[in-house]
């Protein structure tokens, strides 16, 4: 099975098309490519390109522990690297249909950058379009939170703090993203405000763990920022991976800049998706 490998800021993924396989990929064969011992080694999956009715294209995320995202800014950014390497598209702005919402990209820089309009930022994860920012407070193990809901097609739950670091994802985050007032899951961003146009933040991504660089985190992360006033529309987000830009209109419609490397182009041997039932 062919493949590519992309990183977004060491956010790494593969992109799979759909012709590779004769049926649609399993939650097994999923992990079993994402695992960096017995398989290729990845922070998630991309599926496609597949037809819409409604875009250019369509993709289908999925995330190491084989569950489907709706939404993966870095993903989108590498999505749209593929499809110009693959000269799948004739023009530089396209439209991506994914589970989260619609979106389009536009690529530059002889595909090294690439800008992707994500939506706009609500604060919530339901259906509501309410774009009154609430505060929550969420006890977890010996810690106590306060901390804001935000969506951009998949839900964030966002946490200013003054000291951040990475320990605070690995050792909370996995508990707040499991945490029962989350119906879905939560992907989770500790944020550090530096300047009214600069953060920092640390990320725990629903499915994934520990991740270098997340552009849908760092979307969240600067709406909570805007929102809260801590910051103007136009945000650098700083990540252990690199740096993404993020601008929100008045109406907080975020548009998200940040760069994409070629790693690869593969083919995994079929008898590695064989054996992964005696792997998971």
């Amino acid at each position: 099975m062919k493949f590519t490998k992309y990183h977004a800021l060491g956010n790494d993924y593969i992109v799979i098309a759909p012709n590779e396989l004769d049926h649609d990929m399993t939650s097994a064969e999923i992990k079993t490519i994402c695992d960096r011992h017995y398989g290729v080694g990845s922070d998630g999956v991309l599926y496609g390109p597949l037809p819409s009715a409604s875009c250019d294209f369509k993709l289908r995320i999925f995330n190491p522990d084989g569950s489907e995202a709706e939404k993966s800014g870095n993903g989108l950014r590498i999505f749209s690297r593929y499809l110009w390497d693959t000269k799948l598209v004739t023009h530089d702005t396209f439209s991506i249909e994914t589970k989260g919402g619609e979106v389009k990209a536009t690529v530059h820089a002889e595909g090294k950058r690439v800008t992707v309009d994500m939506g706009k930022v609500r604060y919530t994860h339901g259906s509501d379009h309410s774009l009154a920012i609430r505060k929550e407070t969420i006890q977890i193990a010996d810690q106590t939170f306060v901390g804001y809901r935000a969506s951009v097609g998949n839900p964030h739950f966002v946490i200013p703090v003054q000291q951040l670091s990475a320990d605070l994802a690995h050792q909370y985050g996995p508990l707040i993203e499991q945490d029962a007032r989350f119906e879905n899951r939560t992907n989770v961003q500790f944020l550090k405000v530096l300047d009214r146009h600069t953060i920092q933040i640390e990320i725990w991504e629903r499915g994934a763990g520990y991740t270098l660089a997340s552009g849908s985190s760092s979307t969240a992360a600067a709406g909570v920022a805007c929102g809260l006033g801590l910051c103007d529309e136009i945000i650098s987000v700083n990540m252990p991976g690199g740096e993404i830009k993020i601008s929100l209109d008045q109406d907080l419609f975020a548009t998200m800049q940040g760069a994409v490397c070629k790693i690869a182009n593969g083919e995994l041997a079929m008898e590695a998706l064989e054996d992964y039932r005696n792997t998971f």
